[in-house]
């Protein structure tokens, strides 16, 4: 039993078993996932899969930890800055539980390196990085792929976690990264294979700060909210499929 076997510490994930019985922790800790992005969304999706029993994650990130970080991602610290986030999350989930398997990449998801992922060799995909073309790139890789697929749509200029909503990308109507996702894939003439959730929130704020970039500002009850509705939609694909 692989959940035996690897969940050394079974008492650790006494509740969720509780919860979701033993068939169920069977298979998530038998599930290979795979996110793209551990930022303010990335991280803390990660942290929820491992705390639940997932035993083989993959995190992808070629950032390093910045001060600006810290104020919402789950591995940013002031002792952490400057360092890969890929590392410093590994080291947090396996202190989480040793027994999982946490690989990491440190570079970028892009046309260079995208034939560097075998997609199919996940379960589950999940989109959490914030570039237009790259993520339009891992939406048509991964719908075309044998893994379910969730993406997350923009979680900046929100301040209400009670807002969140999960539909099918093509119904998600007041959320300005999936119209101009929408957008672009339409000219670009090749859609998603198949359909997907996404993770959205129609909230809409202004910065009211300045900022010399162009960034939007975000807070932590929002984008870690977006990561743990990312996690429990992964959570749900891998338990429904129970035999």
């Amino acid at each position: 039993m692989v959940y035996l076997q690897n969940m050394v510490r079974k008492e650790t994930f006494a509740r969720t078993e509780l919860l979701l019985g033993p068939e169920a922790m069977e298979k998530l800790a038998a599930s290979r996932v795979i996110v793209f992005g551990v930022g303010g969304v990335g991280s803390w999706c990660a942290e929820a899969l491992i705390r639940t029993g997932v035993g083989y994650l993959t995190i992808v990130d070629s950032d390093v930890v910045a001060e600006s970080n810290i104020n919402r991602q789950l591995m940013a610290t002031s002792a952490t800055v400057g360092l890969p986030k890929v590392d410093v999350l590994r080291k947090r989930l396996l202190e989480i539980n040793p027994e999982a398997t946490v690989t990491t990449i440190h570079k970028p998801f892009n046309e260079d390196t995208a034939g560097d992922f075998d997609l199919d060799a996940f379960d589950v995909v999940i989109d959490a990085i914030d570039t237009l073309k790259n993520k339009i790139l891992l939406i048509l890789k991964a719908a075309s792929s044998k893994a379910e697929f969730f993406s997350s749509m923009g979680a900046a200029l929100k301040v209400d976690p009670t807002l969140i909503r999960v539909t099918d990308f093509w119904d998600v109507r007041e959320d300005p990264l999936a119209r101009m996702l929408r957008k672009r894939i339409r000219q670009g003439k090749v859609l998603p294979e198949k359909p997907f959730k996404v993770v959205w929130s129609p909230e809409l704020l202004q910065n009211q700060g300045s900022s010399e970039t162009r960034t939007n500002g975000s807070t932590v009850a929002v984008t870690s909210a977006f990561g743990f509705t990312l996690a429990s939609l992964a959570t749900r694909h891998i338990c429904s499929r129970l035999s």
